[in-house]
C-alpha cells in the first residue's frame, strides 16, 4: 500500500477546477471556486493541496512508455495498426498537431505547474513550521513537470507564482527554454537546500530526488561542470547505493528501496475507464505492456505475469545491445518464445509482435480483489530516478566536460560490475571511446525505462538511430493544436509540424 494515497485529493475539492479529466484544452474554461482565495490557513491546507500536486504524477506513466516507443528500443505494438492511433503516429514519427496522446501530455504536466503555482502563489499566507518544506516539495514538482514539458516541446509559457487561467493565453507568449530551464534549476536549487535526505511520508520528494534531477537539468543543457558537481556530492554524500540483484529492482518488493532517488507511487484502490485514464491510481503503462493473452497453469513456475495489450514491444536491436554474460538482458526483456518453451504459458501476438516484451513494466500476478479495470490499476511503481542513472549521468559529466575520466570511469564500471557480476568487464577506455561506452551502458541499463529518446536527442544521435527522424523537427513534438487555436493563433507551432 502506497503511503501518499492520492486519491483523498478530493478533499481540496477546488482542484477539480485547475483540469479537467479528459480536457481538449490548456486550462479548463470552467472557473475555480469563487472561494478557493479562502484556503491555505492552516498547515493541513497546504498538505492537501500538495498531495494534489504530488497526483499529476502518475500521469507521466504516458511520457514513460511514449518515452521508449519513440526511441529505437521499442515498437508501438497493440492489437493493430489503428490501436491508439496517437501512439501509432509517435512510433513511425508521423505525429501530428492534431496528436491525442502529445495533447495529453501537455494538458496533464501544465496542469501538474498549476496546482504547485496555486500553493506559491499563496506561499505567504499562513505560517507554521516547517512550511519551506512544503514549498521545496511543491517547487520540485514544478520543476518535474516544467522539465517533462522543455523535454517534449521545447520552448513553452512561463508561469511562476500564480496561476495560469483562462483567458492568460491571450497575453503569455511561449518562453524560451533557456528561461524555463533557469527557473527549473532555481526550483531544484531551492528544494535541495530545504529537503533532507529522509522523506517524510514514503513517496514524497527528497534533498536526493532534487539533486539528481537538478543534475539531470545540466546535463541537459550540456553544463558539464555543474553537472558533474551536484551528481559527484550527491553520490558521496547521499544514502543511495546499487542494490546487488537488479531483478530485485522491478518487483513489488524492490519498491522505495536503496537505490531508489525518486519514484511515482501507484497502488490498485481506485478503478478507472478509458476515458479517463489519469483518474487511475494504477500504472496504465503497465496494463498498456502487458502480454496479450497471457495464460499459465496455475502455481507454475510461469503462474507470475498477467494480461495486457502488447504495446512498448522492444526490438531484435535492442535485445541484441545486451553483451555475453550481461545479466541485465533477462531482466528488462522478456523472450516470451523462450519463456513459454521453459515454463508452458499459452500467449497470443499482437501488431509488430516482436517476441519481446518490456519486462520490467510488465503486470505481475495478483490478488483477485483488486479494484476496477485489472489492466488499469496495475500498482508498480515507476523507478523514474535510479542510482543507477546517477551514476551513469555523473561518469557522462565528468567525462564530456573533459574533467575527470578516471571519475568517469569508476563511476561507469560500478553499473558494470553488477550486471556482469565480476570486473573483467570494466571500461579502461578514455575519451570518445570512453563517451560511447557511457552512452552504450545508459541504454541497456535503462531500457524500458523510457529515457532512450531523449538520451539520442540531447546527445545529437536520434536522426542516425531513429527510423523517420527528421532532424531540425523531430528533436521537439508538435504543439497542440487546440492550444495554438486558443491563443488565437499567436503561438508559433514548432518548426516544420
Amino acid at each position: 500500500m502506497k503511503n501518499i494515497n492520492l486519491k483523498y485529493l478530493l478533499v481540496s475539492l477546488f482542484f477539480i477546477g485547475l483540469t479537467s479529466s479528459c480536457s481538449d484544452d490548456f486550462v479548463n474554461v470552467d472557473s475555480l471556486d469563487e472561494n478557493s482565495e479562502d484556503y491555505f490557513n492552516s498547515e493541513e491546507d497546504y498538505q492537501n493541496a500538495l498531495v494534489g500536486v504530488y497526483d499529476l504524477l502518475q500521469a507521466t506513466y504516458l511520457n514513460a512508455m511514449l518515452g521508449e516507443i519513440a526511441s529505437d528500443n521499442t515498437l508501438a505494438g497493440g492489437e493493430s495498426a489503428t490501436d491508439v492511433i496517437g501512439i501509432q503516429e509517435v512510433d513511425d514519427m508521423i505525429h501530428t498537431p492534431v496528436n491525442a496522446q502529445l495533447r495529453d501530455i501537455w494538458g496533464w504536466m501544465f496542469s501538474g505547474v498549476n496546482r504547485a503555482n496555486f500553493i506559491l502563489e499563496f506561499q505567504d499566507k499562513t505560517d507554521f513550521a516547517g512550511k519551506e518544506q512544503v514549498l521545496a516539495q511543491a517547487r520540485f514538482l514544478r520543476a518535474y513537470y516544467y522539465f517533462e514539458l522543455v523535454k517534449w516541446f521545447g520552448d513553452v509559457p512561463l508561469v511562476v507564482d500564480k496561476r495560469f487561467l483562462f483567458g492568460d493565453q491571450f497575453n503569455v507568449d511561449r518562453t524560451p527554454k533557456a528561461e524555463v530551464y533557469a527557473q527549473i534549476e532555481l526550483d531544484l536549487i531551492y528544494a535541495a537546500e530545504n529537503l533532507s535526505y529522509t522523506a517524510s511520508q514514503q513517496g514524497r520528494v527528497t534533498k536526493g530526488a532534487a539533486q539528481a534531477l537538478l543534475g539531470k537539468v545540466y546535463l541537459f543543457q550540456d553544463k558539464f561542470p555543474e553537472a558533474s558537481q551536484v551528481l559527484d556530492d550527491l553520490i558521496i554524500n547521499g544514502p543511495y547505493d546499487l542494490v546487488s540483484d537488479y531483478n530485485s529492482i522491478f518487483e513489488h518488493d524492490g519498491e522505495n528501496g536503496i537505490e531508489s532517488v525518486f519514484e511515482v507511487q501507484y497502488n490498485d484502490d481506485q478503478g478507472a475507464s478509458f476515458d479517463c485514464l489519469q483518474c487511475s491510481e494504477g500504472n496504465v503503462a503497465v496494463g498498456f505492456s502487458g502480454v496479450r493473452s497471457y495464460v499459465a497453469v496455475p502455481n507454475s513456475s510461469g503462474d507470475i505475469f498477467s494480461s495486457g495489450f502488447s504495446f512498448n514491444v522492444p526490438v531484435q536491436e535492442a535485445y541484441d545491445a545486451y553483451e555475453d554474460g550481461d545479466m541485465r538482458r533477462d531482466v528488462a526483456i522478456l523472450d516470451i518464445e523462450a519463456w513459454a518453451a521453459q515454463t508452458g504459458i499459452e500467449y497470443g501476438t499482437g501488431f509488430e509482435h516482436t517476441g519481446y516484451f518490456n519486462r520490467k513494466y510488465l503486470p505481475r500476478k495478483r490478488s483477485d480483489t483488486a479494484a476496477g479495470d485489472r489492466n488499469l490499476t496495475n500498482p508498480n511503481n515507476y523507478r523514474s530516478i535510479r542510482f543507477a542513472d546517477v551514476l551513469l549521468m555523473a561518469a557522462e559529466a565528468f567525462n564530456r566536460g573533459n574533467i575527470d575520466d578516471g571519475k568517469a570511469q569508476n563511476y561507469l564500471n560500478r553499473v558494470r560490475e553488477r550486471a556482469f557480476g565480476d570486473t573483467m568487464h570494466n571500461v579502461t577506455a578514455s575519451g570518445a571511446t570512453l563517451t560511447t561506452a557511457i552512452y552504450h551502458e545508459r541504454r541497456v541499463e535503462l531500457l524500458g525505462e523510457g529515457h532512450r529518446f531523449f538520451d539520442l536527442v540531447r546527445t545529437g544521435r536520434a536522426a542516425s538511430e531513429i527510423d523517420g527522424f527528421v532532424a531540425g523537427k523531430h528533436e521537439v513534438f508538435p504543439i497542440p493544436l487546440i492550444e495554438i487555436q486558443l491563443t488565437g493563433n499567436r503561438w508559433e507551432q514548432n518548426p516544420n509540424y
